[in-house]
């Protein structure tokens, strides 16, 4: 009987636990396709997930990690052979399916996608959930009608993963970037070198205000939620639009209907988890197309598998920046 290692959470009398350990080929969840996996990376879901601080893990034991990168083993989907290089992000992986953090992963076909063309599996993984989620911010933005010369673009949480992807894609597609962090000192030569021409201080958004404040920006990518979300939709100029897309201050959202009636400002909701396989082709296309790959490269640090689980409370305390690479390979 077959056995690899996984980070795994379980449940029991005294809450929630993770360990580093064996788990067997045989405890593996339905799917049509099994894949070695190669490359995971770290969420903010995962933190979530890995400490238990919000109820991402719906059964238990659990494998965590939201995506990967890897090679078929075994298939009997029509789409992949053993040997194809794919790519899995959400679809509940992690949460209610066997996840990423391991060195196998068995899942339905329908839920990968074919590596894209001009990446690599561990690049492919540095950009991982968050980087394809910024993605479908901007393409929502656009789908919209924004364009650069409509005004700035802010993007809050900007120093983490969502964040830095988005800075760097809205910059090199010619947008006046703000950038809004809450370690400014620490981290404004980082963001002004992904691109961003501003960077504030997320107190400036954080704490409540106005139902309609001062216009300041046309567009927005917001991975913060609650009194941050709607500080940006008080500043955003008409007709603008709001992408959102996390709730690192929370879930809830203290506005009012005046943006929306009295500017006609958007909030767009991005779901990640469930897109539809022609969006999100095209959003890992547009990445391997859009994304600079040494700017990538500028925001990606890179741990083993065996030392991820040690990270999960530094991403909840904002305590990474960029993009974090696991190595399970």
């Amino acid at each position: 009987m077959g056995q690899f290692k996984a980070w795994i959470v379980e449940k029991g009398e005294g809450g929630q636990s993770l360990r580093y350990g064996d788990f067997l080929d045989s405890d593996l969840m339905e799917g049509d396709v099994t894949v070695r996996v190669t490359h995971s990376t770290l969420n903010y879901k995962d933190g979530l997930a890995m400490t238990g601080r919000s109820p991402v893990v719906r059964r238990f034991p659990m494998i965590p990690g939201i995506d990967f990168s890897g090679i078929v083993e075994t298939s009997e989907h029509p789409e992949y052979r053993p040997g194809d290089a794919v790519v899995l992000t959400g679809w509940g992986v992690g949460e209610t399916h066997l996840g990423a953090y391991a060195e196998k992963a068995r899942v339905k076909g329908d839920w990968l996608v074919p590596l894209p063309e001009g990446l690599t599996p561990a690049q492919a993984m540095a950009i991982g959930t968050a980087g394809y989620t910024a993605m479908l911010c901007v393409m929502a933005i656009e789908r919209h009608g924004l364009t650069p010369a409509d005004g700035p673009a802010v993007v809050t949480g900007a120093s983490g993963g969502v964040g830095s992807v988005a800075v760097a894609l809205l910059a090199r597609a010619g947008w006046h970037v703000i950038a809004s962090t809450g370690r400014v000192e620490a981290e404004s030569a980082y963001l002004i070198g992904l691109g961003a021409a501003q960077v504030i201080d997320r107190a400036e958004l954080a704490a409540p205000g106005k139902p309609l404040a001062k216009e300041r920006w046309a567009a927005a990518v917001d991975a913060v939620g609650s009194t941050t979300l709607a500080n940006v939709l008080a500043a955003t100029k008409a007709d603008g639009a709001v992408a959102a897309c996390g709730l690192a201050q929370g879930m809830d959202l203290p506005t009012s209907v005046a943006p929306f009636i009295l500017r006609g400002v958007s909030l767009l909701g991005i779901n990640s988890v469930t897109t539809p396989q022609p969006k999100r082709r095209e959003a890992w296309a547009r990445l391997a197309r859009d994304l600079d790959l040494d700017t990538l490269a500028s925001m990606t640090t890179q741990v083993a598998l065996a030392d991820v689980g040690g990270l999960a409370e530094d991403i909840l305390a904002g305590r990474t920046r960029g993009r974090t690479l696991v190595t399970v390979g």
